[in-house]
C-alpha cells in the first residue's frame, strides 16, 4: 500500500508541476496573438498591405492558448462550476461530488483524446490543409489539441487521485489537512 500511495504522489506531483509550468508559459501567446494582429492592422491601414496568414495564425495561437492552457485552468479550479450549493457543502461533500463528475471528465477527454488523435494522424498521412486562401497545414494545430486533450486528462486524473485520497485520509495528498 506504501508504494502505490508513493505512486500516486509523484503522479499528482509531477502532473500538477508540468501543468504549472506549461500553463504559465503558454498564457504569453496572448501577447504573441496581439503582436500579430496589430501587425495585420498596421500592414493593412499603413502601408496597403493585408497579409492572407494572420487572422489564420491568431486564430490558431488562440487555440494554442486555450488547449495548452486547459489543465492548467483545471488545477486551478478555473472553469466554470454552479456554485450556488457548492460553496455550502463540506469539504468532504465536495470530493465526493468533485470525484463523481471528473470520472465523467476523465470519460469524456478520453474520446476526445481518441478523435484528437486519430485526426492528427489523418492530417499528417494525407498532408491535410486548411481550405482557406493561405491554405497552411492542420497538422500542427492538431498534434497541439491532442497533447492539450492529453494534459487536461492527466490533469482530471490527478484532481480525481487527490479527491479519493482526501475521501479515504481525510488529508490532503500534500499533507495539508
Amino acid at each position: 500500500m506504501g508504494l502505490l500511495k508513493s505512486v500516486l504522489k509523484n503522479y499528482v506531483r509531477w502532473v500538477d508541476r508540468i501543468n504549472k509550468w506549461l500553463g504559465l508559459a503558454v498564457m504569453y501567446l496572448v501577447f504573441v496573438m496581439m503582436g500579430i494582429l496589430i501587425f495585420a492592422a498596421i500592414s493593412r491601414t499603413a502601408f496597403d498591405k493585408p497579409y492572407l496568414w494572420v487572422m489564420e495564425m491568431a486564430q490558431f495561437t488562440m487555440a494554442a492558448y486555450y488547449l495548452l492552457g486547459g489543465g492548467f485552468s483545471l488545477q486551478e479550479g478555473a472553469h466554470v462550476r454552479m456554485d450556488v450549493f457548492y460553496e455550502k457543502w463540506s469539504p468532504r461533500t465536495k470530493a465526493k461530488v468533485d470525484s463523481v463528475t471528473a470520472l465523467a471528465l476523465i470519460s469524456y477527454l478520453v474520446i476526445l483524446l481518441w478523435g484528437g488523435y486519430s485526426s492528427s494522424l489523418y492530417a499528417l498521412e494525407y498532408g491535410q490543409k486548411n481550405y482557406t486562401a493561405w491554405a497552411p497545414p492542420l497538422a500542427p494545430i492538431k498534434i497541439i489539441m491532442t497533447i492539450g486533450i492529453l494534459l487536461m486528462l492527466l490533469q482530471a486524473i490527478s484532481i480525481f487521485i487527490k479527491d479519493l485520497y482526501f475521501l479515504f485520509s481525510g488529508r490532503r495528498i500534500g499533507g495539508e489537512a
